[in-house]
């Protein structure tokens, strides 16, 4: 069935829609879908189906599963972080599948998926998969507790499973960001303040009001959630406009988290500002307040949501743009500047950690007729890794500093390390392997298994369980290299390979490395930097998504540790 504009007070109302979806068999756990026709009245300047009324058909979606599930009204708590990965266009389809995954007593995940159809040459591709908090709200006193859902295929087992670490998440979330804010105080550059390239953010505020009318409203008497976010998602993107001077793209949503119902007749005021920028990118933060008309006399607002919308400028050629730099001028919004920079690290921490995606086998056999092809590639790869633009700086401390890097779907990280040490002797023993386990927590054994020669080494190696998990073991290739001139660096790239005499057993969780190792550059006569890469895996991710995520020091502690160990041997060598 294909239905245009079927939302909580627009088109249809939605009794007649809980009758139509009533007569589809086969649907569980408050499953229900939708599909819409993106007509010219949804698109943009583009003639891209609009974000604001994308949030609205998700919202309307998911509401209805969470309400056929329960059984009774329920209104939005939460959306989790979306990232939306592509547009559908006027003449194309949106279809919308919303099911309850868990619930929780009184709460439960919904769970929502949407993808784009093209009627003329018949494809279907992924939009956006979204997380969203419903709520009870029983008429009268009675309280209602939830049914559990029924658990059918193993795809319900995992997002039943999930759907608890993602209420986790939810719940530690202020935890987490204030962790992360102490730490993004210290990336703020004042320099920037006099910097003629830079826009101030006070440049892009941008305010505007709206009366709640009865066509706001849904079934409940209250403001419909999607119209709300579909209001914050205009605001925002204007304050975006402003900064960029170009129309922006929003490509992906910070958890909306609803504080406060309104009502007909309440005056909402948006504020949206820019509060910073990421070379390709830039967030918005947007707050919500309500009045009645006592409210709005005194003026004693009720704060009702937030949210933070992160927008791209596409051009002509499809590619993204560089932003331009902002520079926050008071102490409030450079409290706004590093808030960004922590609910970034949450972001990329989110995307990662939970995006539940299958890894394809990346080893590559390893014998005589390849082995040279491996070790250039295994260094071309670490090299062209380093020296891709974009890295974002996501923690500092003394002598250290980490960075951030996403391409394709792929996080990587960079860890810089100034070290009182030549680079020569730096490169000596970080490329002896059998050391690691002396200053990296995460190793537990290194031993070489077969010799290529001088500079080519395959390594076992075996790291401690996390998470109540297996020990896990890896066989990587490691391959060394002097620079070839002055300003070169030493180069040490780590990427797993397959053993025929190595096969994985029981005792180990056999996992993979994708790219790694070091860059050592040298500075002064007796120092030098020291860059570790890491393009992360889902074997390699158990070790460091708490790092992320802001609940360790993890990555800055082992940091530390190899500058202790590297300057340390310098002393023991010197006495010797």
């Amino acid at each position: 069935m294909l239905l245009s504009e079927v939302s909580n007070g627009y088109g249809a109302p939605m009794g007649l829609w809980r009758e139509r979806s009533a007569l589809s068999s086969g649907y569980e756990n408050g499953e229900v879908q939708m599909c819409h026709t993106v007509n010219p009245w949804h698109s943009n300047h583009r003639w891209e189906l609009s974000a604001g009324q994308l949030l609205t058909w998700i919202d309307t979606t998911a509401c209805l599963a969470a309400e056929r599930h329960a059984g009774v009204a329920c209104v939005t708590a939460s959306v989790d972080n979306i990232q939306i990965e592509e547009t559908a266009r006027v003449g194309q389809h949106i279809c919308i599948k919303a099911k309850v995954n868990r619930a929780f007593n009184t709460s439960m995940e919904v769970g929502i998926k949407v993808t784009v159809e093209d009627p003329i040459t018949n494809t279907q591709r992924h939009v956006c998969t979204a997380f969203s908090t419903y709520v009870v709200k029983p008429v009268g006193a009675k309280k209602v507790i939830l049914k559990p859902v029924r658990l059918h295929s193993s795809q319900d087992h995992l997002e039943y499973s999930l759907a608890a670490e993602r209420r986790r998440i939810r719940l530690y979330h202020e935890d987490a960001y204030n962790n992360l804010m102490e730490d993004s105080f210290s990336l703020y550059d004042p320099d920037c303040e006099t910097d003629k390239d830079t826009v101030s953010t006070d440049c892009t505020r941008v305010e505007s009001i709206e009366l709640v009318l009865p066509p706001h409203a849904n079934h409940q008497g209250n403001t419909f959630g999607g119209q709300i976010m579909a209001w914050m998602e205009t605001v925002a993107n204007i304050s975006a406009s402003r900064l960029c001077r170009s129309h922006a793209t929003l490509k992906s949503v910070d958890m909306f988290k609803f504080r406060g119902p309104s009502i007909v007749g309440d005056r909402l005021v948006f504020r949206a500002m820019v509060n910073t920028t990421f070379q390709k990118s830039v967030e918005v933060g947007v707050r919500v307040e309500a009045y009645n008309c006592k409210e709005w006399t005194e003026g004693k607002p009720r704060h009702i949501n937030s949210a933070f919308l992160i927008y791209q400028v596409i051009n002509n050629n499809n590619e993204e743009e560089v932003i331009p730099r902002v520079k926050a001028s008071t102490p409030d919004n450079i409290r706004r500047f590093c808030g960004a920079i922590a609910r970034r690290k949450i972001r990329v921490a989110r995307k990662y950690i939970f995006s539940g995606k299958q890894e394809k086998p990346i080893s590559h056999p390893w014998d005589k007729c390849n082995q040279a092809y491996l070790s250039y590639d295994n260094i071309a790869t670490l090299t062209f890794l380093a020296a891709s633009s974009g890295w974002e700086l996501s923690s500092t401390m003394q002598n250290i500093k980490i960075f951030t890097y996403e391409e394709n779907d792929m996080l990587s990280i960079k860890v810089e390390m100034q070290v009182q040490l030549q680079a020569q002797q730096a490169y000596v023993l970080l490329s002896d392997l059998g050391l690691r386990p002396n200053w990296d927590m995460h190793y537990l054994s290194c031993k070489v298994i077969e010799t290529a020669g001088e500079d080519d080494k395959i390594f076992y190696i075996t790291c401690p369980p996390v998470k109540q998990s297996k020990s896990r073991d890896f066989v990587a290739l490691m391959s060394r290299r002097y620079p070839c001139k002055n300003g070169e660096p030493y180069v040490i790239a780590m990427r797993s390979v397959t053993l025929a005499s190595c096969p994985p057993t029981a005792e180990y969780l056999r996992s993979e490395v994708q790219c790694a190792g070091f860059l050592i550059y040298s500075q002064e006569k007796d120092s030098c930097q020291v860059c570790y890469l890491n393009q992360l895996t889902s074997g390699i991710m158990p070790y460091v998504e708490e790092n992320l995520t802001g609940w360790s020091k993890s990555i800055e502690e082992t940091a530390a540790s190899c500058i202790r160990f590297l300057e340390t041997a310098q002393v023991y060598t010197t006495l010797l």
